[in-house]
């Protein structure tokens, strides 16, 4: 595609103008790296928005931006510029010392107008705009120290056979850098101080079985080479990078939900989908087994807490 002006493109009702289409955000060259613009994140997010979108709807989000592409500066943005448009919804919600208002991404002219400020990763909350206090999403985190997704998989099992025991139905997604997120859908009835603390325990109990391998160390130099079992993005304004989301990092991998099944495919890894095939693994429904309504907290709790003795 050339930079041959801005290009229109048609979004709902809305018109989005698309500019420097042919910007290079991605350059390619290097092992398998393909070249991507702009352009092609417009197509890519056109296609994926019906499942993406479910995913964002009424979430304050925070944007990774590269206008220089993925070799340039990086600008992580929580404030909304005035220079946005007015259609678009925002949150203002409560800092230390004032507030913040942030862009939340309800529709797919929103997320095309994000593309055309080369956002290219969206960072979600775990909770909604309008309970911005009470979390429905859980994540754990499981960041290996280096490309060993052998050890992300092994501890992803662990995880999930725990959860099942906790009665708590929970989904992996491949975070599109080295590691998984496994999440599990809540209630909404917790603060956050209650579901990190849980998380923490969930965690405890895992690396209390396996020290040599878990940690929840959160200094690099704490752990070893042992998997960090992370929590900590169970926190107020703390994020997690959104299902179906774009990293910036050659050959523009994608954080892509999946099956607990697909956990067994010898060829995964955490960059396996990318602009070019994750909309075809979107199209499976990997998470159409993930209820709708999320658990309360207080019998998992209970179990928990059986289970340690």
């Amino acid at each position: 595609m050339s930079d041959d002006g801005p290009r229109t493109v048609r979004a709902g009702r809305r018109r989005v103008e698309v500019h420097r289409p042919g910007k290079v955000l991605f350059p390619g060259g290097g092992g398998d790296a393909e070249e991507y613009t702009k352009g092609d994140l417009v197509d890519y997010h056109r296609a994926v928005a019906p499942f993406m979108l479910p995913h964002l709807r009424g979430r304050p989000l925070m944007l990774d931006r590269r206008p220089d592409g993925i070799e340039g500066p990086a600008f992580l943005q929580k404030n909304t510029p005035d220079s946005y448009p007015d259609w678009i919804t925002r949150a203002e919600v409560a800092k230390e010392g004032g507030t913040v208002t942030h862009a939340v991404c309800d529709d797919t002219a929103t997320l095309l107008h994000l593309v055309d400020q080369a956002s290219i990763t969206l960072h979600r909350w775990l909770s909604r705009a309008d309970r911005v206090d009470r979390p429905d999403r859980l994540v754990f985190d499981l960041d290996p120290p280096d490309d060993d997704f052998e050890a992300v998989r092994e501890t992803a099992r662990l995880l999930a056979d725990l959860l099942d025991e906790l009665n708590l139905p929970s989904a992996p997604m491949t975070t599109g850098s080295r590691g998984l997120h496994v999440v599990v859908p809540l209630s909404g009835h917790h603060d956050f101080d209650d579901v990190r603390a849980f998380a923490r325990e969930v965690a405890d109990v895992l690396t209390d079985a396996h020290p040599d391998r878990l940690t929840t160390a959160a200094r690099k130099k704490d752990r070893g080479d042992r998997l960090y079992l992370d929590v900590q993005r169970n926190a107020y304004a703390q994020t997690a990078v959104a299902p179906y989301t774009v990293r910036a990092l050659p050959g523009a991998p994608v954080a892509t939900p999946l099956s607990w099944d697909q956990l067994d495919d010898p060829d995964l890894h955490a960059r396996r989908w990318t602009v070019a095939d994750a909309v075809e693994q979107a199209r499976t429904g990997p998470w159409a087994d993930l209820p709708r309504r999320g658990r309360a907290l207080g019998p998992a709790r209970r179990r928990l807490r059986a289970l340690r003795g």
